[in-house]
C-alpha cells in the first residue's frame, strides 16, 4: 500500500523540456499539474545535449569564421582557450544545478515531485522517491509520459569491458583527451568529433555507414570535408569487430562494412572512445505493460494520446514516441499535447484525432521537421528530401546549386556552400529544403515557414531577399527551378 495518495487532474511524467512545456500548458489551461522527475529538471537538453554540446562547438566556429576573411585571420593568432571554452560550457549548464528550472516550474503554478514514476492502472502512477516512501497519484484527465531517449549501444565483442563515454561523458568532461576515438556518424558523433578536434584532442571518427547518412549526398560531402579539414581521421564505411582496452588505451578492431574482397582487420587506438550510435525511447520500467501497452509498440495520435487506451487518458511526446528525437519537434508536440488535454477537460475538443494544423495537433511532425547539424559547415534541412518525397507518391523534382551569391562571398573568402529544394510539381509548393554551409542553419525558419504554410512558388518568387545577405540563394534557385 502507498504511503500516501493524492488526486490531480494531470500527471507528467519526465521534467525535461518536453515535459516542462505539456505541463505549462496543462497548468496555463486551469489544469493542477504534477510534474515528477528523478534526475535534473530541465532534462538531456539543459545539461547534457543541445546546449552544452553548442557551447563547446561554437568557440572553434568563431576563430574559424574570422580565419576565413583575409584582414581578420590576421588578428587570429593563438588557439582556443580550452579552460575558458569549459567554463563557458559550464555556466550554459548551470553547473549541472537546477535550481533556476525548480524555480521556473513553481513559478508556472506546477507541483514538482522528485522520484521514478510508473503506471499501475487506469488514469493512476504510483511515486517512488529515493527514501523508500511511495505516492499513488490519480489523475482526473491525462497522463503524460515525456520521458525522452537514452543511447543505443552496439553490440561489438568486448565493448561491455572498456571504460566509455556516451554522448552525456562526453559533454560534460572537465579535461579533452590526448586522442579520441568516436563511434558512429550521426549528428552528435559528427558535432562532437568536431568540437574535440578543434579543443586538441585527435580524432579518429569510424562510422559503420556514410556520415549523416540521412542527409543528401552534397551536404554530407562539404561537412566531411570539413571534418578532415579539421585533421580528423574519418573512417567512412567500416564496421567495428571488437574493443578492448589496456594500459595504453582504448583499441578498435576495424574491416570494411563490405568486406566481400576479404581485408585484412586494422587497429586504431586512443585514450578515450566516445559511442555515439543512436537513441531509443526511455520507456523501460514504467508499467506500460499494467496498462494494456507493449512499450515496444507504442503509437500515438497527432495530439499524442497512445492508440488502444480506452478513454484517451494516457498521452506520450518527444523522443518517448520516437518519431522526431529533436528537443524543438518534443516541445512542439508538447504544447499541442498540452492545448488538447485543456481543451478536452474542458469539453472543447473531443477524444478523435484533432484537425492537422490546429493548435491540437502536431501535423508538422509529417511534412515539416526542421533539423540542423551545428558542424563547421553546418546543415540545415526541414521537410522531405527528394528520395523520400518520391518514395511518399509525389512528383517531386531536385532544384540545387551551389551557394556562390555576393552575400555568401561576402560572409567568407572561399565560401563553400550547397542549396537544395525539393518542389512538389503537381501542386508547386516546396516539400522541402536543404542548405549546406557556414552558418546556413539562419536560412532555416525561412523554409520552414514556406513548408508548413504550403506557400505556391510564385507567391514565394515575391519574397524578395535582401542584399547582399546568403539568403540571395533563395532568388537563385527559384531562377533556376525556371520563375
Amino acid at each position: 500500500m502507498a504511503d500516501r495518495t493524492m488526486q490531480v487532474d494531470v500527471v507528467v511524467i519526465g521534467a525535461g523540456a518536453v515535459g516542462e512545456n505539456v505541463a505549462e500548458r496543462t497548468a496555463r489551461g486551469g489544469l493542477k499539474t504534477v510534474l515528477i522527475e528523478k534526475a535534473l529538471v530541465g532534462g538531456e537538453c539543459s545539461y547534457w545535449a543541445c546546449m552544452p554540446s553548442k557551447a563547446l562547438l561554437r568557440p572553434g566556429t568563431a576563430v574559424n569564421a574570422a580565419r576565413s576573411i583575409d584582414g581578420a585571420r590576421q588578428a587570429v593568432t593563438g588557439s582556443l582557450d580550452v579552460d575558458a571554452v569549459l567554463q563557458r560550457r559550464d555556466g550554459f549548464t548551470s553547473h549541472w544545478d537546477d535550481k533556476s528550472q525548480v524555480e521556473w516550474v513553481h513559478g508556472a503554478g506546477i507541483e514538482l515531485l522528485r522520484g521514478a514514476a510508473r503506471l499501475t492502472g487506469e488514469r493512476m502512477v504510483e511515486l517512488a522517491t529515493e527514501d523508500g516512501t511511495t505516492t499513488s497519484i490519480e489523475a482526473g484527465h491525462a497522463v503524460v509520459v515525456a520521458t525522452g531517449s537514452v543511447p543505443t549501444i552496439p553490440p561489438i565483442q568486448g565493448l561491455d569491458s572498456v571504460d566509455f563515454w556516451g554522448t552525456r561523458e562526453a559533454t560534460a568532461s572537465q579535461e579533452i583527451p590526448r586522442s579520441l576515438l568516436v563511434l558512429g556518424g550521426g549528428v552528435s558523433g559528427a558535432e562532437l568529433a568536431q568540437a574535440y578536434a578543434r579543443l586538441g584532442a585527435a580524432v579518429t571518427l569510424v562510422v559503420r555507414g556514410d556520415l549523416l547518412a540521412s542527409y543528401p549526398e552534397p551536404a554530407r560531402r562539404l561537412v566531411e570535408a570539413g571534418l578532415r579539414e579539421d585533421g580528423i581521421d574519418v573512417r567512412l564505411h567500416t564496421t567495428t569487430q571488437k574493443a578492448a582496452q589496456d594500459d595504453s588505451g582504448i583499441h578498435l578492431t576495424l574491416t570494411p562494412t563490405n568486406n566481400d574482397g576479404g581485408a585484412a582487420p586494422s587497429i586504431v587506438s586512443g585514450t578515450k572512445l566516445l559511442v555515439s550510435t543512436g537513441r531509443h525511447p526511455a520507456l523501460t520500467d514504467l508499467g506500460f505493460e499494467d496498462v494494456g501497452i507493449v512499450p515496444e509498440d507504442l503509437e500515438t495520435n497527432s495530439s499524442g494520446q497512445v492508440a488502444g487506451v480506452e478513454g484517451g487518458w494516457l498521452y506520450a511526446v518527444g523522443d518517448a514516441v520516437g518519431k522526431a528525437l529533436l528537443t524543438h519537434q518534443g516541445k512542439y508536440e508538447a504544447r499541442a499535447a498540452g492545448e488538447a488535454i485543456a481543451a478536452r477537460a474542458a469539453g472543447d475538443l473531443d477524444g478523435g484525432t484533432p484537425e492537422p494544423w490546429s493548435r491540437f495537433a502536431a501535423t508538422a511532425d509529417e511534412a515539416a521537421v526542421p533539423s540542423v547539424v551545428f558542424t563547421d559547415p553546418e546543415v540545415a534541412m526541414v521537410g522531405l528530401t527528394l528520395e523520400r518525397a518520391r518514395e511518399g507518391g509525389a512528383n517531386a523534382k531536385g532544384v540545387e546549386l551551389p551557394i556562390a551569391v555576393a552575400g555568401s562571398a561576402l560572409h567568407a573568402d572561399g565560401y563553400d556552400g550547397w542549396a537544395q529544394l525539393v518542389v512538389d510539381e503537381d501542386r508547386q509548393v516546396i516539400l522541402g529544403a536543404t542548405f549546406a554551409g557556414p552558418d546556413v542553419s539562419e536560412l532555416l525558419h525561412a523554409a520552414t515557414i514556406a513548408v508548413v504554410g504550403q506557400v505556391p512558388l510564385d507567391r514565394l518568387w515575391h519574397a524578395v531577399p535582401a542584399y547582399p545577405t546568403i539568403s540571395e540563394v533563395w532568388l537563385r534557385l527559384l531562377e533556376e527551378y525556371g520563375l
